[in-house]
């Protein structure tokens, strides 16, 4: 099959856009299959798909596509959509392909179906490490054609959901008209958010980048501003501002465009284009040697992009000098396929929006995270055009859809944009899940490049008036610390513990939050531990086991935390006097609890719980977990008594593959959950019942420290049964 891909490849790698205007000529260079086609009336009447007509398998396609412009589109469609370059391997040799056709969005009510724009569907039987891939990337999983915009008026239709046609310079006029349309009928869903604060303005110190006189100025608290959301990337800061140049900047003409990166210099010459005054860019509007400067601001940073009037996102290069393509003469090549077939002018859909950003350097970067989701309006700069986004609505070059008839239905776009996140405790999982898997140059930089996100959920959720700094600790949520607690390393992710730097080993991040540690987490249902499977975010414990809750804070004093009691609930089932089938009893404090003859790490958790030795064993090597945790640097193992001959097994929990089996650790009680059949041996802990598995954590000492003092190992499940018979002891646990 690599020979088929191979000819593909070779065929198209040196188009970058197909422009074929002989009507006469495309006409006459048809293969016979396609020549049977009506291409018009079949965009008119529509195909359905119980009505498809063959094209043949791909090698048919592929072989006849060097006299054929139809066959060519469908080829390359099929290599671009499916990534073939990527799977050369792919048994796609006996693949058969269908044509369908139908209006591309959900209907327009009231509006008949034959004067709404149609595409043309391919359909085929996908590879299924194709559609993983393609799943992976948020690509788009159908193949499709759409007509260009010119060729409306032959079917009596409206240019709107029809393809468009892409310029080698970004067409501001567009990007112009977005902004408008946005401001004009989405009015207020996106010009206010719910997690902004009651003061919508700025702070007095907050510079701006005054593009007409190029100085950097102290403006209006309430004026109107770009902001720009960039790769650094690479060495070379010369261009940031400093003490050193900070006063000259502030000049007329101060700021000197020849010092400056192309993507900061093509960010100012696009809001001069579009009409604005005011840009913002962290390089330059904050003094990067002055942490007096840079850490009021970096606290802020959520109003800043929240209330920007528009962000530009630079997503096409790998740094702050790949600059944004199509502003600059000769700075973007185009990556639009068109042909025309049967007098009619045909083109591939470029990526989705998710597509684009997944793919981009932009995206592993641990700081863009924020900016994108705090920002109101978002100009995407990709290697493909460019996006608008906003809180209703997503645009782009190559489809007309800024189109008031369309606002609140569906167009192909809407749905494929940027991933946002709920203001919720689901959406915190989800924003921790995205943002731990991104790179942060400087590792300590972990919590201050997701302040403005744990800002915007304090405002939005906890009570006003609440204390930004408290409410988060070291991005854990505290109001939900019992959820918070929960998260588990990603199985293929490599965990280290992260150092804050020049300082010594005490000083690490603490082990029992996220950020303490370098690789991807995941928060996942119980079901996570039976079988790997990425599940739903995970459900409310059923029930807070420890009452209370106190950190070691900055100042080396003792301060209880605000955590939020989740109260023991069940549901009665075969229990005929409706009483909870319970055993293990929450822990109370004793105040001696606090009183310590040694000092210890900042952020260190004091709290008062049960604790007990178990073993760890690795699954059996024969289950598909065990296979599959070969390839992976965290897997499932089995939590067994430490005197348990047998063994049954009690439970499971997540830890490193290099962890010896069997080993035994310390584990610790942290709140009570439902239970899962299959996690332990039912025929010696009993039956399942609502609330019997108890969230645990491996705990052990840290080397070179107070034996006192532990840090986190792993997260597990203990049934209930099993932790009463393991002889567990109370104590006062230290998790640094």
């Amino acid at each position: 099959m690599s020979g088929i891909i191979g000819r593909l490849r070779e065929q198209f790698q040196s188009v970058s856009v197909r422009h074929v205007v002989s009507t006469s000529a495309t006409t006459l260079c048809q293969c016979t299959t396609c020549a049977a086609l009506d291409l018009k009336k079949i965009l008119c009447d529509g195909l359905s798909e119980a009505k498809v007509v063959s094209l043949g398998t791909l090698p048919e396609i592929n072989n006849k596509s060097d006299r054929c412009a139809f066959c060519r589109l469908i080829a390359t469609l099929i290599r671009r959509r499916w990534r073939l370059d990527d799977f050369p391997d792919a048994d796609v040799q006996d693949t058969n392909f269908f044509l369908s056709a139908r209006v591309c969005s959900n209907p327009i009510p009231n509006l008949d179906e034959k004067k709404q724009a149609h595409r043309l569907y391919i359909h085929a039987s996908r590879p299924s490490d194709i559609s993983i891939a393609l799943i992976a990337a948020k690509a788009a999983l159908h193949l499709d054609i759409q007509l260009l915009e010119e060729d409306s008026r032959k079917f009596g239709r409206s240019k709107d959901l029809h393809g468009r046609r892409i310029t080698a310079k970004a067409d501001i006029h567009l990007i112009k008209r977005w902004m408008k349309l946005c401001e004009r009928v989405h009015g207020e869903a996106c010009e206010t958010v719910s997690w902004k604060s009651g003061n919508k303005d700025l702070p007095e110190y907050v510079r701006m980048v005054d593009v007409i006189q190029m100085a950097l100025v102290y403006t209006a608290r309430n004026c109107r501003y770009v902001a720009l959301s960039y790769v650094w990337g690479g060495p070379g800061e010369g261009y940031c501002t400093s003490t050193a140049n900070a006063k000259a900047r502030s000049l007329p003409s101060g700021l000197e465009e020849s010092v400056l990166p192309a993507t900061i210099v093509d960010a100012i010459q696009l809001t001069r284009q579009i009409g604005e005054r005011y840009l913002w860019v962290d390089a330059l509007c904050i003094i990067q040697d002055s942490q007096e400067d840079k850490a009021p601001q970096i606290s802020i940073m959520d109003r800043i992009y929240g209330r920007a009037a528009l962000t530009i996102i630079a997503a096409a290069g790998a740094s702050v000098r790949a600059g944004l393509p199509g502003i600059r003469a000769g700075s973007r090549m185009l990556n639009q396929y068109i042909e025309c077939v049967q007098g009619l002018h045909f083109s591939i859909p470029l990526p989705p929006l998710s597509e684009a950003a997944t793919e981009s350097t932009w995206d592993t970067r641990g700081w863009t995270f924020q900016e994108a989701l705090l920002s109101r309006r978002r100009l995407w700069f990709t290697k493909y055009q460019i996006y608008f986004e906003c809180e209703r609505d997503l645009w782009c070059e190559d489809l007309v859809a800024e189109s008031k008839t369309l606002q609140g239905f569906s167009h192909p776009m809407r749905y494929s944009g940027y991933s946002t996140v709920a203001m919720n405790f689901r959406g915190y999982e989800d924003a921790i899940e995205q943002y731990s898997r991104r790179h942060l140059t400087v590792a300590s930089d972990v919590i201050a490049a997701s302040t403005a996100l744990t800002n915007a959920m304090t405002r939005a959720l906890e009570p006003a008036g609440s204390n930004l700094k408290e409410a988060f600790r070291f991005g854990m949520w505290v109001r939900n610390l019992d959820l918070s607690l929960l998260w588990q390393p990603r199985f293929d992710a490599i965990h280290t513990r992260r150092i804050l730097p020049n300082l010594d080993r005490s000083q690490y991040l603490p082990s029992w939050a996220w950020s303490g540690w370098k690789g991807a987490v995941h928060y996942g249902t119980e079901s996570y531990l039976l079988d790997g499977a990425d599940a739903n975010p995970h459900e409310v414990p059923t029930e807070s086991l420890i009452t209370a809750w106190h950190l070691v804070d900055e100042d080396g004093t003792i301060v209880r935390l605000d955590v939020k009691q989740i109260p023991p609930s069940w549901t009665v089932e075969d229990d005929t006097d409706g009483r909870a089938p319970y055993k293990y009893v929450a822990s109370r404090n004793h105040p001696s609890d606090l009183v310590l003859d040694f000092s210890l790490p900042k952020g260190t958790l004091l709290f008062r719980t049960q604790c007990a030795c178990f073993q760890v064993v690795k699954l059996d090597d024969d289950s598909l977990l065990a296979e599959a945790s070969k390839a992976n640097a965290h897997a499932i193992f089995h939590i067994v008594p430490v005197d348990d001959v047998s063994p049954h097994y009690a439970g499971r929990i997540v830890l490193p593959v290099s962890t010896p089996s069997p080993s035994i650790f310390e584990f610790v009680v942290l709140s009570r959950c439902d239970g899962l059949i299959g996690l332990w041996d039912e025929s010696k802990w009993g039956k399942r019942y609502y609330g019997c598995l108890l969230h645990v954590m491996a705990v052990r000492s840290i080397p070179n420290s107070d034996s006192r003092v532990s840090e986190r190992v792993g997260l597990g499940l203990v049934v209930e049964s099993a932790w009463i018979e393991s002889g567990a002891e109370e104590r006062v646990v230290l998790l640094a």
